[in-house]
This record gives structure tokens, C-alpha cells and sequence, in this order.
């Protein structure tokens, strides 16, 4: 083992960010106080174990240093939760709220606005709100630092809505923002907009104005990072071809930024002969390049991959002007060790993972010997090297799809399959095309003479939307599945690190771990029931699709059931199902699984139901489900998921094959953006045959 970590010990630093994080997904992970004590208790008893061994080792090294980063890692995170979190909201309200805008983000695709405000003179609600507001209710003196009086209905931030789903109570917990509703009129403005729009909303207005319709939302994202005027229709087909990495601004924009710039200061100064003869251009276009990262950075609102972009390029630029080869995984490990340190919670988010993942992948890939002589500039006829060009281009592609195929299945449920194919045209189109022409706009704008670059880029846009509509509308452009556990997710994730960080044969030991994690996806089951956390909205698995309880609910809650379940088509209604009696205050189902019948009892209304025969059916019905608090005399044979047990676990995911329940959350969960809980009380009924880890207590 020292012989090997002795050849591996220039990728042996590259697992410092990984040591940190694997302690701050454990402070994730684990459900309170006790649990993250331990995990500290753990790590350090590890690292104390390692210094016992034999001195001068390697490996003593590395588990020593293990050890302490894990622990780091899970303190880094506790330590700024505790500091810096807001504490949400404990239960939804209706108040008067008298407040100062911080914030205002426009979003036309839905015709809203949205404020930041922080409310004066109310103790009992959070230090930051966000609320939507009606666009036709927006005044033009409602502005940063307006304060303004109105009547809103609050909720805390909310948690997923189903095992699987988007956590916003967590990402809202760090952001500073303990609840968020909708304003309703009359908004009265006490004191008008001190400040005008700050420079990112003021540049996101003007291209809407010059740009209409899909190309203008597109565009005012390029630019600007905000994706609000983007509509649902455009955003999903970004998503399914693979290109919904275009809209957000990350190492792609970035870096052609910083080389624009450093091409134009370049041959600006190269037209001085002193400058030329005398001055250190690539020095000078460097520093240029880099003003301009960072501007481009706080512009666009320093995203997580905006930021490590911005990281990442200042470390190329140092390393170009040391006269290094700067573009290494060390850079990468850099890069992720200054977001993590700064911002730990990015760890758990899509955009962190996914950004992360494709450089290391696209590096990975480059370093490689067989890649490398392959891909090097030759001498050769224009037609064969622009077969190279494709071909490297692909390849790149399917290993940036390959290694994002985990992270897509486990945080959208979902996999592009041809975004390897759209990506060849839409990235040069982007690059080369868009932005330059978006650029020359805005300059030209200066002098009122945008309007022929906006009509160019207007043009070019609608190509690249041309080839996303293409692409997504595809059968095959995506891979749905049902929402992943967390396991299968961490042993595809290490195991894919392990393969891509180090070099040698043993490299391939990776593969066993993700091979697992593959499989354990084709393997991995739909659910037969699914129960949103407030109970309303019921789906069950049909032999013929999927159905739902409540047919007029909305698109968000259809896509999210459909989502969760990895299917397809279209949700029927419950009450439709020949298997299914249904009156307006109760459904009963029956399902075939697992070798025996299921009987399903589920509530539809809030009347209240004759006491007897509701009697007979709760103990008719294998498992109950309500959105409210049913009495203790209702006893199913097997689940009773109603008010006070949702309210514990969260939204549900039952498989009535194997017997098990997976929920949001752990009834003991203690995370500080997790609201207080009682417990079941009277209505609180477990699974009596659950079985394994994801089973409800």
C-alpha cells in the first residue's frame, strides 16, 4: 500500500476538499446534535487511532489527516448553522407586515415580483421575508430601500414535498430567509425606493426590452444569471437536451469573458510599439481578464458555479503568469476547498455537484494518455481534423453525461440521454455566436446603434432554443426514474471519485462501488403510493399509468408526483379507476401487490363522517390516509398516515411489495430549519410489517 500511495502522491492533496466534505454531508445526514457529536467523536478517535501506527508512512499520514478533515468539516457546518441561519417560521400565519424592501427580482415568465423584506417592529416574524407580489400590484416606488405596509398569508420555506424532492427549507435556513407568501393588495408604500435598481436588474430590464419573447429571456440569463424570464416550456426543453448548463452562469461563461477580454486588451496594447516592444502584455491582459471575472462574478449574483468559476480562473491566470501549466485537478481541488470552506451547505446542492463533477471529468479525461495523443493538433487534411474536433467533442460529452447521470437521477429524478449530441452545436453556437453578439449589443447600445447585433442575437437564440425543442422533444432524450436513496447515490459519488482521482490500475477498483450504484438504479422500484407532506394529494401505481386523488390539482403538484415516481404520461384520476369507489368525502381502492390484496382508505373532504361506518371502513382498510388528525379508533391494519404523523415524517413513499415507507424526513430529525414538532399523539399509527431503512417508525 506504501509502494502504491508512494506512486499516487501527487493526487493524494486532491482528496483534501473530499475529507471536508464527507464531514459536512454527515452533519447532512445524520439527524441531530447527538448524532453529529458522535460523528466528530468518530472521526477524531480515527485519526488518533492512525497516529498509534508505525511513523513516516504515507498512510498514517493520510488517515491521520482524514480523520481531522471530517471532523472539520462536520464543525464548519454546525458552526454556521448555528451562527449565521435564520430559524423559519414556526406555523403558516396571516400578518400586517410593515417592512424594508432589501431586494427586488423581477420574474415575467410568471408575472410577478418577488421582494426580499425585512420587517420592522415584529419580533415574532422572522428578521427576512420573501413574498411575491402581482407584477400589475408593483409601483415604481417600491424599490431598495422602500418601506411598505401589507397583509400577507406567511409559511415557513418549504421541505420536500415528497421523499427526493427539493429542499428549499434548507437552502432558505442559510440564505436568511425564515418564511415567504404572497403579498396581497393594496401595497402601501410608507416611505418610496431610496435606491434605484442595482446594475444586474437594471442590464436584465434593458434586454428584455430590446430582446421579446423566448430569445429575450434567454439572453437576460446569458447575461445576467436570472432565469425569470425564461418560460416553463423553454426551461424544460433546455433540461431535457442537455443545455439547462448554458443558462446558468458557470465555467463556460466565465471563461469566455476572461478571454475576450484578454484577446481584445491584447491587440489593443499590441498596437503601441513601446507597449509591445517594452510592457508585459500577457500580464497585463491577465489582470484585465481577471477584474473582469470577478465584475462578471458580482454581477450575475456569485452563484456557487459562478464563484468556483471565478476561483478557478484566477488560479489558471496566477498559474499562466508564473508560467505554469495552471488547467490540473489540483486547480479543481482548489477551487472546491474555498467554496466549501466558505459557503459548506453549496455541498448538498445540484449546482455545486454538477459543476464539480463535469470539470473533474473533463480534466480527468484530458490528462489521460491514450485522450491526449489522440486529441493533439496534427498536420492533416481540414477534413480529418474536423472529424478529430467532433469526436473529442463527443467523447467529452458522454463523460460529462456519464458522470452526471447520479447526480440528475438523485436530485431531478431524471437523465439527459442526448445532450452529448446537442451539446456539439449549442456550446460554439453559444460561445462563439451568442455571447460575442450579445456583447457587441450591449457595447453598441452606448451609442444607440444595438439595435442590428440585437436583431443578430435575436436570430441565433431562437436557433439554439431551435435545436433544444429539437432535442427535447425526443422519446429518448431523457432516462426517468424514481428518486434514488441516499445510499445508492454516496457509493456512485465515491466510487466515481475514485476512479477519476487517482491514476494508477488501481483507479478501477471505483468501478465496483458504481457498478453497484448502477445496478441498485435499474433495480430500484417505483413506489406504489405516494403522499405529499400535508396529505391532500395522493397518487397510486395502476397497471396502466398512474392515478391521483385530487384531479384538479395543479401542474406543480403533478409534476412533482410524476417526478418522484419516474413516469411519463398522464396522471388519471383516482375516482376514474374501476378498481376504486370514491363519494365526495372518501376513496377506497383496492391493489394487487406483492402476492395479496391492499386495501387503500383515503379522505377527500373535510366533512365530518357518520361515526359507524367510518368505523367499519378504517378497519376494512389496510392503510388509511387524511390530511387531518383522525381519531384513535380508526385503526387500519398496517398504516394510518394522517395530520400528526405527516407532520412527524413529512411525504411519503410506500412500496406495498417489499413492505416499506420512505419518508421526508426522521421523526427525530433536529436540523435547525426543521420545525418544531409535536409528536403522534391520538391520530399517529406505524407500519406494523416495515422493514428495512427507510421504513416509518
Amino acid at each position: 500500500m506504501e509502494q502504491w500511495l508512494e506512486h499516487e502522491r501527487e493526487r493524494i492533496p486532491l482528496w483534501v476538499p473530499v475529507g471536508l466534505g464527507i464531514g459536512i454531508a454527515a452533519w447532512f445526514v445524520l439527524p441531530h446534535r447527538w448524532a453529529w457529536l458522535g460523528f466528530c467523536c468518530a472521526a477524531l478517535a480515527l485519526a488518533c487511532g492512525a497516529a498509534l501506527l508505525p511513523a513516516g508512512g504515507r498512510g498514517r499520514k493520510i488517515a491521520v489527516s482524514a480523520g481531522i478533515l471530517a471532523c472539520l468539516g462536520c464543525l464548519l457546518i454546525w458552526g454556521k448553522a448555528v451562527l449565521v441561519g435564520t430559524p423559519p417560521l414556526q406555523r403558516a400565519t396571516f400578518a400586517i407586515v410593515t417592512g424594508e424592501v432589501r431586494a427586488v427580482n423581477p420574474v415575467p415568465s410568471k408575472a410577478m415580483v418577488r421582494l426580499l423584506v425585512r420587517p420592522m417592529d415584529a419580533p415574532e416574524l422572522p428578521p427576512m421575508l420573501r413574498v411575491n407580489l402581482r407584477q400589475p400590484d408593483m409601483s415604481p416606488a417600491i424599490g431598495r430601500g422602500a418601506i411598505v405596509r401589507f397583509r400577507a398569508r406567511l409559511m415557513p420555506p418549504a421541505p420536500p414535498s415528497l421523499p427526493g424532492g427539493y429542499d428549499f427549507a434548507a437552502r432558505a435556513y442559510f440564505m436568511g430567509i425564515g418564511a415567504t407568501g404572497r403579498a396581497l393588495p393594496p401595497i402601501a408604500v410608507i416611505r418610496p425606493a431610496t435606491a434605484g435598481p442595482d446594475l444586474r436588474n437594471r442590464l436584465f430590464a434593458h434586454i428584455l426590452a430590446r430582446l421579446e419573447g423566448s430569445a429575450g429571456g434567454i439572453a437576460a440569463a446569458l447575461a445576467t444569471g436570472d432565469q425569470g424570464a425564461i418560460t416553463e416550456d423553454d426551461a424544460e426543453a433546455m433540461r431535457r437536451s442537455g443545455l439547462a448548463h448554458l443558462l446558468s452562469i458557470s465555467g463556460l461563461h466565465v471563461t469566455a469573458l476572461i478571454g475576450a477580454v484578454i484577446f481584445l486588451l491584447m491587440r489593443v496594447m499590441a498596437l503601441s510599439r513601446r507597449a509591445a516592444l517594452d510592457w508585459p502584455l500577457m500580464l497585463i491582459a491577465a489582470g484585465g481578464g481577471a477584474l473582469a471575472g470577478i465584475g462578471y462574478t458580482l454581477l450575475t449574483g456569485a452563484e456557487v458555479p459562478t464563484v468556483r468559476s471565478c476561483v478557478a480562473a484566477l488560479l489558471v491566470l496566477g498559474g499562466l503568469a508564473l508560467g505554469r501549466d495552471a488547467i490540473t485537478l489540483r486547480l479543481v481541488a482548489t477551487g472546491a476547498l474555498i467554496v466549501l470552506c466558505l459557503w459548506p451547505e453549496a455541498l448538498i446542492g445540484p449546482s455545486f455537484q454538477m459543476s464539480f463533477a463535469a470539470v473533474v471529468a473533463i480534466i480527468a479525461l484530458s490528462e489521460h494518455p491514450r485522450f491526449r495523443a489522440f486529441a493533439a493538433a496534427r498536420d492533416e487534411n481540414p477534413w480529418r481534423k474536423t472529424g478529430r474536433a467532433v469526436t473529442v467533442l463527443l467523447l467529452t460529452g458522454f463523460a460529462v453525461e456519464l458522470v452526471l447521470a447520479p447526480i440528475a437521477f438523485f436530485h431531478f429524478h431524471k437523465a439527459g440521454m442526448l445532450g452529448a449530441f446537442a451539446n456539439i452545436i449549442a456550446i460554439p453556437l453559444t460561445t462563439f455566436v451568442v455571447m460575442p453578439l450579445e456583447a457587441l449589443a450591449l457595447l453598441l447600445d452606448l451609442a444607440g446603434l444595438g439595435a442590428p447585433a440585437w436583431w443578430a442575437t435575436g436570430k441565433a437564440l431562437d436557433l439554439l432554443l431551435f435545436i433544444a425543442h429539437g432535442v427535447g422533444s425526443s422519446p429518448m432524450a431523457v432516462a426517468l426514474g424514481p428518486a434514488l436513496p441516499g445510499w445508492i447515490f454516496g457509493m456512485m459519488v465515491m466510487g466515481g471519485l475514485w476512479c477519476l482521482l487517482w491514476r494508477s490500475g488501481w483507479r478501477w477498483l471505483g468501478l465496483v462501488p458504481a457498478t453497484i450504484g448502477f445496478v441498485a438504479i435499474l433495480l430500484n422500484p417505483a413506489p406504489d403510493i405516494l403522499v405529499t407532506g400535508d396529505g391532500r394529494h395522493v397518487a397510486l401505481r395502476t397497471d396502466q399509468g398512474m392515478a391521483l386523488l385530487r384531479d384538479r390539482a395543479g401542474d406543480y403538484v403533478r409534476d412533482a408526483m410524476a417526478e418522484s415516481a419516474g413516469y411519463g404520461g398522464v396522471l388519471e384520476a383516482l375516482a376514474d379507476l374501476p378498481q376504486a369507489r370514491c363519494s365526495d368525502d372518501l376513496c377506497s381502492v383496492q391493489l394487487d401487490r406483492g402476492g395479496r390484496r391492499w386495501r387503500l382508505l383515503v379522505t377527500r373532504s373535510d366533512m365530518l363522517v357518520e361515526r359507524g361506518a367510518f368505523r367499519r371502513d378504517c378497519r376494512w382498510a389496510d392503510i388509511v390516509i387524511s390530511d387531518r388528525r383522525l381519531p384513535r379508533w380508526c385503526q387500519p391494519a398496517w398504516l394510518k398516515a394522517d395530520r400528526p404523523l405527516l407532520a412527524m415524517t413529512g411525504g411519503l413513499s410506500i412500496n406495498l411489495e417489499k413492505g416499506t415507507v420512505r419518508t421526508v424526513h426522521r421523526p427525530d430529525d433536529a436540523h435547525p430549519w426543521m420545525p418544531r414538532r409535536t409528536g403522534p399523539g391520538r391520530g399517529g399509527h406505524a407500519p406494523s410489517k416495515a422493514s428495512g431503512s427507510d421504513a416509518a417508525p
